[in-house]
């Protein structure tokens, strides 16, 4: 449960934005009176399932507690979009008043008031019904292509497929992960990655619905490194139960795998946070490699794009990573490049590549406008140059 303190700031904050939405979309326009009741009952509604959606884990009835999650969950996408589009729609009007004070043009303010206020509320309405059913969809197999130098023959054409940030919780269940292990398992992987963010809750409460992974199928098997949200629901249990399921956690360490006569690396870093929790989590690129051949293709797998700069001077040729969710939804996949230095999709740094997998379920809101999920079938090839 967050700390008390958290909880206020959370609350008193969200209510100042609920206050300020309503004020903009509701007071300064006039509607009937039926409208500026339902508009403000909902705002109140939301207000109060906000902190609500932090709480809701700690419901015993699992019936209750799921039900408030989803509720919860998806007010808060709405609320999302409504605060983005309200501040637009400032922004906007104090554009045309200034225009209209300097004499450029003659605005009717009332009409337009009314309108970009009816504006606003459909595209937040649009926004979260089109991002709910994107995300409670089965995330796409998106196919890409990695160029490496030196790649033995034999080599060319492996095939890794990864899934990345599915955050199983309080609305991703058993039925939905089952749906990516059998999406997954038609791919004819040689190996598979899982880059983090698998979970969002303890393993006592959560492992009935990770029981799907024990049936992904790979030539040499499946991989998995942690990312930030392992370390908030107990990493440390999520390992173990991770490695029940049959799949192999590299914990700052690599593998050799022989694959018709060729030896790739493949390495694993914990979270870039994870020194925060425990001290020999402490991520370290360098240390995953220590020891292994030189001049065969190296892979990390590292779930913060982050990890990118000291992954490539430790001499990695891909790196493999999810964390941003392509932004999720709209429009906050324009704020990821002020946290990570990439979005998704591949990149190139220097002698090292780097794939952003978009996530393969969601955080937070069920809501995916504009940046869909995604399975990712990465193959690679020899490079041209």
């Amino acid at each position: 449960m967050p700390p008390l303190r958290f909880l206020l700031t959370f609350t008193t904050m969200v209510s100042v934005l609920h206050y300020y939405i309503g004020s903009r979309l509701l007071n300064s326009v006039a509607w009937a009176d039926w409208v500026l009741w339902a508009g403000w009952i909902f705002l109140v509604i939301s207000t109060v399932l906000q902190p609500v959606a932090f709480l809701a884990r700690g419901l015993r009835n699992h019936a209750l507690r799921d039900t408030t999650s989803w509720v919860a969950m998806t007010l808060m996408g709405v609320f999302s979009s409504l605060l983005v589009l309200t501040l637009i729609r400032d922004i906007f009007l104090l554009v045309v008043a200034g225009m209209d004070a300097s004499r450029f043009f003659q605005a009717n303010f009332f009409t337009l008031e009314k309108n970009t206020a009816l504006l606003a509320i459909t595209g937040a309405l649009v926004i979260s019904v089109i991002g709910f059913f994107n995300a409670r969809r089965l995330a796409r197999v998106i196919k890409i292509k990695v160029p490496l130098r030196n790649l033995p023959a034999t080599l060319n054409g492996f095939r890794i497929v990864q899934i990345s940030d599915i955050h199983v919780g309080p609305t991703i269940k058993k039925g939905y992960l089952s749906r990516i292990v059998n999406r997954v398992n038609t791919l004819n992987a040689d190996l598979i990655a899982i880059t983090g963010d698998l979970v969002d809750g303890r393993v006592s409460e959560l492992s009935t619905h990770t029981q799907p992974l024990a049936e992904l199928n790979a030539r040499h098997g499946s991989f998995f490194v942690t990312g930030n949200h392992e370390y908030y629901s107990g990493a440390l249990d999520w390992i173990q139960e991770i490695k029940r399921l049959g799949i192999q956690v590299l914990l700052n360490e690599h593998v050799q795998l022989t694959h018709d006569g060729a030896t790739l690396v493949l390495a694993g870093v914990t979270d870039i946070t994870a020194g925060g929790f425990y001290d020999h989590h402490q991520s370290d690129p360098h240390a995953a490699i220590a020891g292994a051949p030189l001049h065969v293709p190296k892979i990390l797998l590292a779930h913060q794009p982050l990890s990118s700069k000291e992954a490539e001077s430790a001499g990695f040729d891909l790196q493999l990573s999810g964390h941003t969710h392509g932004g999720q939804f709209w429009p906050w996949k324009y704020l990821v490049p002020l946290q990570q230095p990439y979005v998704a999709g591949l990149h190139r740094l220097k002698n090292l590549w780097v794939y952003v997998n978009r996530g393969t379920g969601y955080w937070g809101p069920p809501n995916r406008f504009g940046s869909p999920s995604e399975i990712t079938c990465l193959t690679l090839v020899p490079a041209n140059d």
